[in-house]
C-alpha cells in the first residue's frame, strides 16, 4: 500500500487553518457570482474535469473503479471478499461444496462471502439436479409398481439447505440493518451539500465561515455509507461545492495556496504509488490497491489549484487505464482458459454419446461401460469453468448424454429382468424345499435330495440384486442346519465315540486329583503322558465335544503351576488342539487353521518391520549419544514380537508336517 511511500498521506484532510484575528473585509473581499452551481455541476469535479468525459478510452477504466468503490462504500464488509479466494467450485464434489459452504457461513462478515456462496449454490444445484435425474431414471427402470412415486432423500442436500438458510438469515439481517442507515446517511450528506452552497456569503465573518467549512468537512467524513447508486452523484456534487469555496475564497490567498500545495503533494505521492502498481505482477492485488487510492484521492484529499487540476487528474487516469488494461488482459486469459475447458467438456460429452450407442450383451461388459461413463463424469466435473453464457447449455448437453446412456443401459437390463425374476422364483422354491427338509430325521432319504437341491441352486443364474443376499442366507442356513444335524446324528450312532466320552469323563477325575511332585522334568513328562492317554481314547460324539474344553482347562492350570516357558506352553496347547481337529477328519477346519496361522505370521512380520523402521529414525539422528527410553521400549517390543513370530512359525510347521504324514 501507500503507507511506505508516504507516512502522512492518511492525514490529508485538506483543512484550511487561517489566522483571522483581523477579519476586516477590505481589499480581500469575497468575490461571488450569481451562478454558483451550474446545471451539470453534479457531474463535474476535480476528480472528473470537464474534458475528462471526452476521454472515452480512459472512461471505461474509471467506471470500473467508481463502480467497485461505490459498491464497497455502501457496505464496507465487501472489501474483505478480496481476501477470500474465489475458487473454481464447478470442480468440487457435492461433499466438498457442503464443507466449503459450512466454513464460509461461519464467517462473521456475511457480505464478504456472498459471491462465493452464490457460486457454491449454483454448482451444487447443477450437480444435485443431475444426480436426482439419474436416481429418478434408475427408479423408473427398476420399479415394478406403477402407483409408487419416486422419492430421494439426501442427507447431504439437507445439510446444504441448513447451512444456506443460516447464510440467508444472516444476509437478511445484515441488509435490514444496512438499509436503516443508508437512507439517513444520504439525507445527512445532501444536507451538508446544501450548507456548502450557502458558505459563499460576502456578508458573513470569514472566521465563522472557515470554522463552518471545517465543521462541514468533519461531518462529511463521519456521515457513514450511502446507497451505491447515489455514491458518485453525491460525491461529485460535494466536491464541486468544495472547489467553489476554494476558488471564490480570496481573503487569504497564501493560506489557500499552501493548502493547494499540500493536496498536490499528497496526490503526487498517490501517482508515484500507482506508477509502481503498474509493474505489480499480481494484477488483482494491484487493482484492489488502486481502488483504495482512488478512494483516498476522492474522499480524503482536498482540491488542488486550477492550473494543476486537469494535468494531475489526467496522469492519474492514464495510470488507472494501464492497470485496467492489464486486468482486462488477465480476464481475457481467464476467458481463454474457460474456452479450453468448454472444448474439453464438449469432447467428454461426445465420448459419452458414443458409449450410448455401443451395444454390449453381457452384465460384465456393461460394468465396464458404466465405469467408463463414471470416469468421464468425474473428468467433466474436474474440467473447470466454462464461459457463463454457455454454462447452462453445456450442462444440459452433458445431462442429455448421460440420460441417453442410462436409457440405453436400462433397456438391456429390462430385457434380462424377466430372466432374473424367473431365477428368483426358482431359487425361492428351492429355499422352501430346503426349509421343509431341514428338520427331517430320515437321513438316508433326505441327504441325496438336499445335495441335489444344492446342485440345482448352482445352475440357476442371477436374481435381482435386492433379493440376492436375503434368499442366499435363508438357503444356506437351512442346508447348514440339516447337515449339522446329520453330523451330530452320525456321532451319536458311533459306539466307539460314546465309549471314548465315558473314558475321558472318568479320566477327568483322575487328572483333577493329580498333584505335581515339584521336579520339573518329572512333572512335564507326567503331563505329556496324561495328554497321550487322553488322545488314545479317541473322538467323542459331536454333541459332547465340550469335554475337550474341560480337559484343556485342567491342563492350563497344570502348565501355570509348572512354570513352563511361554513358547513351550503355547506349543503343547496347540499340539493338543491340532490332534483334536485332525481326529475329527474335518479337513476344512485344518485348512482354516492354516490360513489363520499364515495371516498371523504376516501381521507380526509387518509389525516388526514397522518397529525397525521407527527405531532407525531415532538411531540415525545426529548427535544421538545414547538410546533414550523410547528406543529401549521399541527394542523391547521388537524382541517380544520376534518371540511371538517364532511360536507362530513353529505352529505352522507342525500343522504342515501333519499334512505330510
Amino acid at each position: 500500500m501507500l503507507e511506505e511511500k508516504n507516512d502522512n498521506l492518511q492525514e490529508a484532510d485538506g483543512k484550511l487553518e487561517i489566522d483571522t484575528t483581523d477579519s476586516t473585509q477590505t481589499d480581500a473581499s469575497i468575490e461571488t457570482t450569481s451562478a454558483i452551481e451550474p446545471e451539470n455541476a453534479t457531474t463535474v469535479s476535480e476528480n472528473e474535469p470537464e474534458n475528462a468525459s471526452a476521454d472515452a478510452e480512459h472512461q471505461e477504466a474509471l467506471d470500473a473503479i467508481i463502480n467497485s468503490n461505490a459498491e464497497e462504500s455502501e457496505d464496507e464488509t465487501l472489501k474483505e471478499r478480496h481476501d477470500i479466494p474465489m475458487q473454481d467450485y464447478d470442480t468440487f464434489t457435492l461433499d466438498a461444496l457442503v464443507d466449503e459452504l459450512k466454513k464460509l457461513v461461519n464467517t462473521d462478515k456475511v457480505m464478504s462471502v456472498k459471491d462465493h456462496i452464490e457460486e457454491i449454490k449454483k454448482s451444487f444445484s447443477l450437480q444435485f439436479t443431475h444426480l436426482l435425474d439419474e436416481k429418478r431414471e434408475e427408479f423408473n427402470a427398476s420399479n415394478q409398481d406403477p402407483n409408487e412415486e419416486f422419492e430421494y432423500h439426501s442427507p447431504l442436500k439437507s445439510k446444504f439447505d441448513e447451512y444456506y438458510n443460516v447464510f440467508r438469515e444472516k444476509r437478511n439481517a445484515h441488509f435490514k440493518h444496512l438499509q436503516t442507515n443508508l437512507k439517513s446517511n444520504l439525507e445527512n450528506r445532501l444536507a451538508i451539500v446544501e450548507e456548502l452552497k450557502e458558505l459563499i456569503n460576502p456578508q458573513e465573518n470569514i472566521k465563522d465561515t472557515l470554522k463552518h467549512f471545517n465543521d462541514l468537512r468533519e461531518r462529511w467524513k463521519n456521515a457513514g455509507p450511502i446507497p451505491k447508486d447515489k455514491y458518485n452523484h453525491v460525491w461529485n456534487n460535494y466536491h464541486f461545492h468544495v472547489e467553489n469555496f476554494y476558488d471564490y475564497l480570496h481573503l487569504d490567498r497564501e493560506a489557500r495556496d499552501l493548502d493547494f500545495k499540500y493536496n498536490l503533494e499528497q496526490k503526487q505521492k498517490i501517482i508515484a504509488r500507482v506508477e509502481a502498481l503498474v509493474e505489480e505482477t499480481d494484477i488483482s492485488k494491484a487493482f484492489r490497491e488502486l481502488q483504495d487510492l482512488h478512494r483516498i484521492w476522492k474522499e480524503d484529499i482536498g482540491p488542488v489549484s486550477k492550473e494543476h487540476r486537469d494535468v494531475i487528474w489526467n496522469r492519474f487516469s492514464e495510470l488507472t487505464k494501464k492497470i485496467h488494461d492489464k486486468r482486462e488482459v488477465l480476464f481475457e486469459s481467464q476467458r481463454a482458459n474457460e474456452q479450453k475447458n468448454l472444448e474439453v467438456k464438449k469432447e467428454i460429452i461426445t465420448k459419452i454419446e458414443v458409449l450410448a450407442t455401443e451395444k454390449v450383451n453381457a452384465h460384465s461388459q456393461w460394468l465396464v461401460q458404466i465405469q467408463k461413463v463414471e470416469a468421464l463424469r468425474n473428468e467433466f466435473f474436474a474440467a473447470g469453468k466454462v464461459p457463463s453464457e454457455v454454462n447452462e447449455e453445456t450442462w444440459a448437453a452433458f445431462k442429455t448424454a448421460v440420460r441417453n446412456f442410462n436409457s440405453f443401459k436400462n433397456s438391456f437390463y429390462k430385457d434380462i429382468k424377466k430372466d432374473q425374476n424367473d431365477n428368483l422364483n426358482k431359487k425361492m422354491a428351492l429355499v422352501a424345499k430346503a426349509k421343509e427338509l431341514q428338520e427331517s430325521t430320515d437321513f438316508g432319504a433326505t441327504t441325496p435330495i438336499m445335495k441335489q437341491i444344492q446342485e440345482e441352486w448352482k445352475q440357476i443364474g442371477h436374481v435381482p440384486k435386492k433379493y440376492s443376499d436375503k434368499i442366499w442366507k435363508e438357503f444356506k442356513d437351512a442346508c447348514n442346519h440339516y447337515f449339522d444335524k446329520l453330523k451330530e446324528h452320525k456321532s451319536e450312532e458311533n459306539v466307539d465315540e460314546v465309549a471314548a466320552f465315558d473314558n475321558k469323563k472318568a479320566y477327568l477325575d483322575i487328572l483333577r486329583a493329580y498333584q505335581l511332585t515339584g521336579d520339573h522334568k518329572t512333572d512335564l513328562d507326567a503331563i505329556k503322558q496324561h495328554i497321550e492317554i487322553w488322545k488314545g481314547y479317541g473322538k467323542v460324539p459331536f454333541g459332547r465335544r465340550h469335554i475337550e474344553g474341560k480337559f484343556n482347562k485342567i491342563l492350563d492350570a497344570l502348565f501355570e503351576k509348572l512354570s513352563l516357558s511361554k513358547k513351550e506352553t503355547e506349543m503343547m496347547r496347540f499340539s493338543n488342539r491340532i490332534d483334536s481337529l485332525s481326529g475329527s477328519n474335518d479337513t476344512r477346519k485344518l485348512d482354516n487353521e492354516k490360513i489363520f496361522l499364515m495371516r498371523k505370521i504376516e501381521e507380526v512380520q509387518n509389525e516388526i518391520f514397522q518397529l525397525e523402521n521407527n527405531i532407525q529414525f531415532f538411531t540415525n539422528t545426529k548427535n544421538a549419544k545414547k538410546e533414550n527410553s523410547i528406543v529401549l521400549e521399541v527394542r523391547k517390543n521388537i524382541a517380544i514380537h520376534k518371540e511371538s513370530l517364532d511360536v507362530w512359525k513353529d505352529k505352522l510347521k507342525q500343522l504342515r508336517n501333519l499334512g505330510q504324514e
